[in-house]
């Protein structure tokens, strides 16, 4: 059974918990003292009793402050004696840098980490990474982003997908310092895809899958280093000193490396029952011969640019034209 507190008690209970509207020039804490989350605004505030315990809400546009994170949402429960706060309808969580968005979540406030379910969404704000998937978890404390349950993701020209992509990011040295990506892991069915765009049709993919890949990147957030692990395979579109293309490279074995150098591919071993053949240049755009699992699924991608002639276009990881 719900029970509803009374006006008077309810007004004092939320006195002592230090939950309230936010005054004009003011703002308060919320849940306690010392998790120091800031209640910012909701349209009401609620006190009551169920099935659970005694529990305090925040109902309609809720936004709470967490240092520099900003989390927004319908509705918010906060049940005594529980490090957690429930967040219902249109979740999001965001700061400088990066956006969330989920359909529902929950942040345990003694973790710094807020779950999220449901048509999960994120990206860089600068548009340099964007990535859905079905659950998701920021952790604030480990600097890591994690989408899960048929997880995909844009990298400029470049596509991601797993069954999880996680994001590392590099450790701030001063405080309100956009956080930028050092390392991106790719879990579970792990797939690399880019279009070749030294010849525009028809369209060839290059490829790369495995059970994980991780990718280092650098503060200028080009890869710098891709490591594929666990039946990895790679597929490549070959040109020679004049452009002209060549053949269609496949490689296989337990590991595949590389590096690169301007955001170009400079080096690449294949290590463990490395195998290997080549497709002629014909074969370009034959779906054949693409690896098993791709899919190409640019029409996701939930920030995906209007096509305009003038609209800048991150490099992709294997572009050559540049």
């Amino acid at each position: 059974m719900k029970r509803l507190f009374s006006p008077i008690l309810l007004a004092a209970g939320l006195t002592l918990l230090q939950l309230a509207l936010t005054p004009p020039g003011g703002q308060n804490t919320l849940h306690a003292e010392n998790s120091k989350i800031i209640l910012r605004h909701a349209d009401m505030i609620e006190g009551g009793e169920d099935a659970v315990g005694p529990y305090r809400a925040a109902i309609g546009n809720v936004e709470m402050l967490k240092g520099e994170l900003t989390m927004t949402c319908r509705r918010t429960t906060d049940y005594d004696g529980q490090n957690r706060i429930i967040m219902n309808g249109d979740v999001s969580i965001s700061d400088g840098s990066m956006e969330v968005f989920g359909d529902d979540g929950v942040f345990y406030t003694d973790r710094e980490v807020l779950e999220l379910s449901g048509n999960v969404r994120g990206r860089m704000k600068d548009n340099s990474l964007a990535v859905r998937s079905k659950k998701g978890m920021f952790n604030n404390d480990e600097s890591q982003l994690w989408f899960y349950n048929d997880a995909v993701g844009w990298k400029g020209k470049d596509q991601v997908s797993g069954e999880i992509i996680l994001l590392h990011f590099r450790k701030s040295e001063k405080k309100g310092e956009k956080r930028t990506i050092d390392e991106m892991q790719l879990h579970g069915n792990a797939f690399y895809a880019s279009p070749d765009t030294l010849i525009q049709s028809p369209v060839g993919y290059d490829q790369m899958s495995g059970k994980k890949i991780v990718a280092l990147i650098g503060e200028n957030s080009r890869i710098e280093g891709l490591t594929v692990t666990g039946q990895a395979e790679s597929l490549f579109h070959l040109y020679d000193e004049n452009s002209k293309p060549t053949g269609i490279n496949y490689s296989s074995g337990d590991r595949i490396r590389m590096i690169f150098r301007e955001g170009r591919m400079h080096t690449m071993k294949v290590t463990g029952n490395a195998e290997g053949t080549e497709y002629p240049a014909s074969f370009r755009g034959e779906e054949s011969i693409n690896l098993p699992k791709f899919a190409w699924r640019a029409a996701e991608n939930p920030w995906a640019p209007p096509e305009k002639k003038d609209a800048p276009v991150f490099e992709g990881l294997f572009d050559r034209d540049k």
